[in-house]
């Protein structure tokens, strides 16, 4: 038989990187190997300092690397208690190409028994929806100023203390009525429901349904399908706060309001007092401000109606009037005042006129008046020798005989 030598071919050469990078494409590239459940024990459960949590899952025959990014870490809901617990972890498996082994990267984590839960929890939830239980137009708005409070839960718990606790400091007003039930077990379903019924049937303003945390098992009463239909047909509003922030139950999405828990549940029910003692306190200066705006509109308008019929008052419109004649009376005085001191003015200065024409008052600066038979002489040829004349002086007059004409 043939056998090749290196001179025949030259063979493809890949690098350990590039050969693990090949390998990693067809891990992720088969879906199988992408979305998986695997059941295991927990062993070497290892938090590290990056925050990362680095374990093995093993069985009778095989083990496999596991490991959770630390941003999945923090998100987690469960986490193993001891080394050997049996758990059902989700992820994807893939290759690590520094190392050159597969890993199984998880993504969630839940104790072994609760995949059937789930998937109860799943059906009940698309059953429900499908009916359309939990459609918004359904949810019933809550009061703002609850007068009874109704609260559904068990009397010995820590959810009950809390609401108490919050409603005390936020809305003291309010008056709580407790309707116990157990909250956990196969009887809770039932005495939550009965409970629900007997606040029904009482003046309740909003009804809070609560327990503390816990694990799946712990909370399935609040998962019960007839448990979700007593809550969508309560007449009274409902809000739950079952659990803590990450716990979804299906009471949750068929009551009106969900809370992430019960002290939340207390607080959406309840107004702050302080915040209404505020707004009471901004609400009485507003109110006084607006009173104090309308009594002095009042009093403006009142000071014009006053003016307005004293303007027409009988007595208002004689005192008018003499004003008015006053004022005329005034005017013309002051008129015939100007004017005869106008006429004043003009007779002094005609009477100065006149007096500076008058004769007599140049014949008292010594000039004469010389008429020859009431005829004024002004020239020489007027007069003839031996003519009898007539002197005007300024205290008398004489005759006189010229004796020369002086021509």
């Amino acid at each position: 038989m043939y056998q090749p030598t290196l001179f025949d071919f030259s063979p493809k050469v890949y690098s350990i990187s590039e050969i693990n990078a090949y390998i990693r494409q067809k891990f992720e590239a088969d879906g199988r190997l992408q979305n998986v459940w695997l059941e295991g024990e927990i062993s070497n459960w290892k938090p590290a300092a990056s925050g990362h949590i680095y374990f093995t899952l093993k069985d009778a025959k095989a083990t496999i690397r596991c490991v959770i990014w630390r941003a999945t870490a923090s998100q987690l809901v469960y986490r193993p208690q001891r080394e050997g617990e049996a758990i059902l972890a989700h992820g994807k498996i893939s290759i690590y190409e520094a190392g050159g082994n597969y890993q199984f990267y998880v993504d969630d984590l839940e104790p072994v028994g609760q995949g059937a839960l789930h998937a109860e929890f799943e059906r009940i939830k698309a059953h429900l929806s499908a009916e359309g239980l939990f459609e918004a137009d359904l949810k019933k708005p809550l009061p703002a100023f609850p007068k009874h409070i109704g609260v559904v839960t068990s009397p010995d718990a820590a959810a009950l203390r809390d609401i108490l606790n919050v409603l005390r400091r936020r809305y003291p007003l309010a008056q709580v009525i407790l309707s116990p039930a157990a909250v956990q077990g196969e009887a809770a379903p039932r005495q939550l429901m009965a409970a629900l019924h007997l606040l029904a049937r009482q003046p309740i303003d909003v009804i809070i349904l609560a327990r503390g945390g816990g694990s799946l098992e712990d909370l399935w009463a609040f998962n019960n399908e007839a448990l979700a239909r007593s809550i969508a047909a309560c007449p009274i509003p409902i809000v739950t706060g079952v659990g803590h922030e990450t716990d979804f139950t299906i009471a949750d999405f068929v009551a009106d309001v969900r809370a992430p828990t019960p002290s939340a549940a207390a607080e959406i029910v309840s107004p702050n007092r302080f915040d209404l003692e505020q707004n009471l306190a901004g609400a009485e200066i507003a109110l006084i401000d607006a009173a104090r705006q309308i009594v002095h509109q009042a009093r403006t308008d009142l000071n014009r109606q006053t003016w307005a019929l004293e303007r027409l008052s009988p007595q208002n419109q004689i005192n008018t009037f003499r004003q008015q004649i006053d004022s005329l009376t005034y005017r013309a005085t002051q008129t015939l005042r100007h004017r005869l001191d106008l006429q004043r003015q003009q007779v002094a200065s005609l009477a100065s006129r006149l007096e500076t024409l008058n004769p007599h008052a140049t014949l008292s600066r010594g000039y004469a008046i010389v008429q020859k038979e009431n005829t004024v002489i002004s020239q020489t040829q007027q007069v003839d020798q031996d003519d009898r004349i007539v002197v005007k002086v300024s205290d008398g007059e004489f005759e006189a005989i010229v004796q020369s004409s002086g021509r």
